[in-house]
């Protein structure tokens, strides 16, 4: 390891004069098995540092970042910077064989990328199998010295990472999943900051405490980690304002309670102005599969005002949070996000006008053990029908540098192969997708739409679709079946929301438009990882530009090899 880090070194030096007018940030990050207990179980968790969760890291719009990974687990490993856009730097995105071959036991490589353009909060997480169930930690990006945010600046500022909990070793529930066809097992619970809470056995004593003093303003930045599920989250008797999502400034608005999908963050300022005491902050699932099995637990942390003297033991208020099939509340909560208006307009002339169905499908097979889905099925899932195959001789990123034959093709369809009624009763022979790593090529410069229409097929749900190495506008949502010529004249091109993942409405669809600006492979997939394993993803391959500033950049010496 000594030899690993002095190499580490010199490659590190070497590249330092490129960022010589720019603050850089190192950091190692150790992939380890750690012991911890929850639930009243010890157990072995893969961790970054020892950490559940991992590291918070804070930097500053326009600073550069190299994070070695240095893999001492027993897995394969790789992390994703999530949301970060890799301005020319795909090869630090991280998701396994899109981007990169991952780190193997023993091995490391370090991530080098900087922060343009974008302030607030991301998170990191693990790309690889289904790790990131306990590998992943917050990005905290302030503005750039002497800027300021659009809003006071407040008293206190704290990350709140929500995330899913397994008794069992995620790996052996993922394993399980993908031999029997059937869906995983559900969570066990969900966590704030890796504790469940006090509604949970063994679980007071390790509750994550937050600590205010009357009257201040606190910056909560809410990262739903959580592997499966998304989640609402409220705290007792206190308004939220939303004044940030994933990493983009919005018009401030006041709520008491915010939907989260996997892999997005919500900034919200709370005031502490109640009557001094303790109260709950809390989550729990919104689920929309028909007749689906979830985790219908709740998660919990406290809110403590300093100084408390009477019933400083009490029990805590708990917030009313809806109920798990609340669509109306999720709805009306994105309805209420606009964007700050800014010189990066929305494009108005499309280029590639693309239409994504996606959602869940039904493989034919033999009964037997591997055939435990609905009715002796497996499930899969696609976009436009297409189940997404991930490679393994190499990554896409470098199978496309390098120009390797046989890893992908270039067919993937820019609308639906069959036209239906989406969101109805769909004919059964429409079940099952076809296996295939098709890619979808776009012209550097491009104005790119989609339109992305959840189906019906086993049941509607609500997607978090995520893009890679961008952020877009989302000009429209809506249910039932898109539209194009009546829901297209009510898009919003003034003030519509910058995302880098979209909730897609539980048997409706979003439209998103983003410019083809950033060269490279960028995986689109579902932020479930259950979905993500059954194929519904695809890439987009974004050709360079005309010189150095559209062009990406070369691969590292130490890009790890499969």
């Amino acid at each position: 390891m000594d030899n690993c880090i002095s190499c580490l070194i010199v490659v590190i030096l070497s590249l330092l004069s490129t960022f010589a007018n720019a603050e850089f940030h190192y950091h190692e990050f150790i992939v380890q098995e750690t012991s911890v207990t929850r639930l009243c179980r010890t157990k072995n968790i893969i961790t970054v540092n020892g950490q559940f969760p991992g590291p918070t890291l804070t930097v500053r719009n326009g600073d550069t970042l190299f994070v070695t990974v240095v893999n001492r687990a027993r897995y394969n490993v790789t992390i994703h910077w999530h949301g970060i856009r890799q301005m020319r730097t795909p090869w630090a995105d991280g998701p396994e064989y899109v981007t990169q071959c991952p780190i193997r036991p023993g091995g490391f490589y370090t991530y080098r990328f900087t922060i343009e353009n974008q302030e607030g909060t991301l998170w990191w997480h693990a790309h690889s199998k289904w790790l990131r169930a306990t590998v992943y930690g917050a990005l905290v990006i302030l503005p750039k010295q002497g800027s300021n945010f659009p809003f006071s600046l407040p008293q206190k500022d704290f990350p709140v990472l929500l995330g899913e909990w397994w008794n069992r070793d995620i790996i052996v529930v993922q394993r399980q999943a993908q031999f029997t066809g059937a869906a995983p097992n559900n969570s066990d619970a969900y966590t704030i900051n890796g504790q469940p809470g006090d509604l949970y056995r063994c679980s007071t004593q390790g509750t994550v405490k937050y600590l205010v003093n009357p009257g201040e303003s606190v910056l909560l930045r809410v990262i739903n980690a959580a592997l499966n599920q998304q989640l609402f989250f409220s705290v007792a008797n206190h308004m939220l304002t939303v004044v940030g999502i994933d990493a983009t400034y919005n018009k401030p608005f006041t709520t008491n309670v915010i939907m989260v999908g996997p892999g997005q963050t919500t900034n919200v300022i709370l005031t502490a102005n109640q009557s001094p005491g303790r109260y709950y902050m809390a989550a729990r699932a919104y689920a929309t599969v028909r007749n689906g099995q979830f985790d219908n637990t709740t998660t919990t942390a406290i809110l403590e005002y300093t100084n408390v003297n009477s019933g400083a033991n009490s029990r805590p208020l708990l917030p009313q949070l809806p109920a798990f099939n609340d669509t109306a509340t999720a709805t009306a909560f994105a309805n209420q996000l606009r964007s700050i208006p800014s010189n990066n307009r929305v494009p108005n002339q499309i280029d590639e006008n693309l239409f994504f169905t996606v959602g869940l499908g039904l493989v034919n097979c033999t009964p037997g053990p591997r055939c435990q889905g609905p009715n002796n099925t497996r499930f899969a899932a696609s976009m436009n029908n297409i189940s997404f195959v991930f490679p393994r001789r190499t990554s896409l990123l470098q199978a496309y540098y390098q120009n390797i034959p046989g890893i992908y093709t270039l067919d993937f369809p820019p609308v639906p192969p069959v036209q239906f009624d989406y969101t109805g009763n769909v004919s059964r022979g429409l079940w099952q997708p076809r296996f295939g790593t098709k890619l979808y090529k776009l012209k550097f410069g491009s104005n790119v739409q989609i339109v992305l229409q959840d189906t019906a097929i086993f049941s509607t749900e609500d997607h978090p679709i995520h893009l890679h190495g961008y952020h877009f506008w989302v000009v429209g949502q809506g249910f039932g079946n898109f539209n194009p010529q009546t829901d297209s004249a009510n898009f919003n091109l003034i003030d519509p929301p910058v995302r880098n993942t979209i909730d897609v409405p539980v048997g409706g669809w979003a439209v998103i438009r983003f410019v083809a600006d950033n060269p490279g492979v960028w995986l689109f997939h579902c932020h479930i990882d259950s979905h993500l394993a059954w194929g519904l993803g695809m890439a987009f391959i974004v050709e360079n530009g005309i010189g150095e500033k559209q062009t990406m950049e070369p691969p590292p010496p130490d890009l790890p090899q499969c």
